[in-house]
C-alpha cells in the first residue's frame, strides 16, 4: 500500500443538506467535484454517504489477480491531475483494486468531501406535508455501525451503481447442484477452485477473466453461453463500440425501459490477462445447459457434465431498491432518465445510471449532473441553510 492518506472522517452527520449524494464511487465522487467547484460545501450543502467501509467505490470487492488495464479503461476523476495522479500511468504489477482504493481516498482527503463511508440507504421517501419539512422533498434513511440515520434533502443524487446488484438467472435443477454456485460479486481467487472441474456462464469480460485466471488452476473449465460470443482482436473497448453501447443505454433511458446488459451491445476484447489463452484456442464456449442435477449439467442433447463449481458471470443491474417507493418505474419495466434527471421527479438525479454507466462519459456526465442539480434546486428556491 502507498503513503497517501486516507480521508479524514467528518465530525458529524447532519439532519439536512440541500442535497445528498448516495455513492462515492465514480459517479458520485465526479457529481461532488463539479458541485464543490460550483460552491456547494461538503458536509454542509451536500452529503455524501457510502455504504462501503473504504473508498475506491465497487473496485474495491474485485479479484486480486486483477489488473489496471485488464479490464475496461478506468477513467480518472475529474480534478485527478490536481493530486498527480493518473490511472494511465499507474502502476501495473499490482492489484487494481489496490490503486483504486489509494487514489480515491487521496482524492476525498484532496478536495476535503467528508464522505461518510459506512453509511448504506435503505430508502428514500418523500414526506408528508404535515411533517413541516418545507422545501425538502426527500428523507434519506439508512444504517451504519452506530445505528440508523435520517438526512432530509432538497435535491437527492442516487449514485449506487451495478455492484450490490448481481444479476442471477435461474435455472432448472439450480436448487439441487450439490457443488459450489457464485455469482462474480463473490469471486476472489482462482486458487479457491485448485483440481476442481468448474463451469463458467456468461459472455462477458469477467467471464472471460476469469477462464484465464483459471487455466492451469482448475481441473477443467467449461464455458457456458446463451448466444455465440464474438472475441474480436482489439486491445480494451474500442470507442465504436463503448459508443454504441452508450447509445442503446441512453435510448433505453429515454423510454422508460429495462436497460440492456453491455454484453448484449458490445463484443468481448481481447486484454493482456485474456491472450495467452486465446492464442492457444483454450476459449471455447458451448451453448447454455438446459439444467443442472446434484453432479452437473444436462446439455440440451442430454449430455451431462461433471462440474464441482459454477461461476455465475451473468451481469449486474442498476442498484435502485433504495428508490422503490418512490413509484419511478414505468410500465414498460424501468425508469424514464433522460440526462441523468428522473422525469417523474427532476429533484431526483441518477448519476451513473444507463449511458452514464460507461467510464467513457464519467466526466462529462460528472458535469451534467451537477447542473442539473443545481437546476432542481433553484426550482426549489435555491439552497436553504438550516
Amino acid at each position: 500500500m502507498s503513503d497517501f492518506a486516507s480521508s479524514a472522517p467528518p465530525t458529524r452527520l447532519p439532519s439536512r443538506a440541500p442535497v445528498v449524494i448516495i455513492g462515492a464511487g465514480q459517479a458520485g465522487l465526479s457529481t461532488a467535484y463539479w458541485l464543490l467547484r460550483r460552491g456547494l460545501r461538503p458536509n454542509v450543502d451536500m452529503v455524501i454517504v457510502d455504504r462501503d467501509a473504504d473508498a475506491g467505490g465497487a473496485w474495491q470487492h474485485r479479484w486480486s489477480a486483477m489488473r489496471l488495464g485488464d479490464a475496461h479503461r478506468v477513467h480518472d476523476l475529474p480534478g485527478m491531475h490536481d493530486l498527480g495522479l493518473s490511472f494511465e500511468t499507474a502502476e501495473r504489477h499490482r492489484p487494481a483494486y489496490e490503486i483504486v482504493v489509494e487514489y480515491y481516498r487521496a482524492y476525498e482527503a484532496h478536495f476535503g468531501l467528508q464522505v461518510h463511508h459506512g453509511h448504506g440507504v435503505d430508502h428514500v421517501v418523500r414526506p408528508s406535508p404535515a411533517e413541516g419539512f418545507g422545501t425538502d422533498r426527500f428523507e434519506v434513511v439508512g444504517t451504519s455501525a452506530t445505528g440508523g440515520f435520517s438526512i432530509r434533502a432538497q435535491v437527492v443524487v442516487s449514485a449506487t451503481g451495478t455492484w450490490g446488484a448481481p444479476f442471477l438467472p435461474w435455472y432448472p435443477g439450480q436448487n439441487v447442484f450439490a457443488g459450489r454456485q457464485l455469482h462474480t460479486h463473490g469471486y476472489r481467487s482462482a486458487e479457491e477452485f485448485r483440481g476442481q472441474r468448474v463451469g463458467v456462464v456468461g459472455g462477458g469480460t469477467s467471464a472471460v477473466e476469469h477462464l484465464a485466471e483459471l487455466d492451469g488452476v482448475a481441473a477443467q473449465t467449461h464455458w457456458f453461453t446463451r448466444r455465440p460470443v464474438r472475441i474480436v482482436p482489439t486491445r480494451g473497448l474500442t470507442d465504436q463500440a463503448g459508443r454504441a453501447s452508450v447509445a442503446a443505454a441512453d435510448a433505453a433511458a429515454r423510454a422508460g425501459r429495462a436497460l440492456p446488459s453491455i454484453v448484449s451491445t458490445t463484443d468481448v476484447p481481447i486484454t493482456p490477462y485474456m491472450s495467452d489463452l486465446h492464442e492457444r484456442g483454450g476459449l471455447r464456449r458451448q451453448p447454455m445447459f438446459r439444467s443442472l442435477d446434484e453432479q452437473g449439467a444436462v446439455l440440451a442433447d442430454g449430455t451431462h457434465v461433471d462440474l464441482d463449481a459454477i461461476i455465475w458471470d451473468t451481469g449486474f443491474r442498476a442498484d435502485l431498491r433504495h428508490l422503490a417507493g418512490l413509484g419511478l418505474r414505468e410500465e414498460a419495466g424501468g425508469i424514464r432518465v433522460i440526462d441523468g434527471v428522473a422525469q417523474r421527479d427532476p429533484a431526483l438525479i441518477l448519476a451513473g445510471y444507463g449511458p452514464q454507466a460507461s467510464t467513457i462519459t464519467a466526466e462529462r456526465a460528472g458535469r451534467l449532473n451537477a447542473r442539473s442539480t443545481l437546476d432542481a434546486l433553484d426550482a426549489l428556491g435555491g439552497i436553504l441553510r438550516s
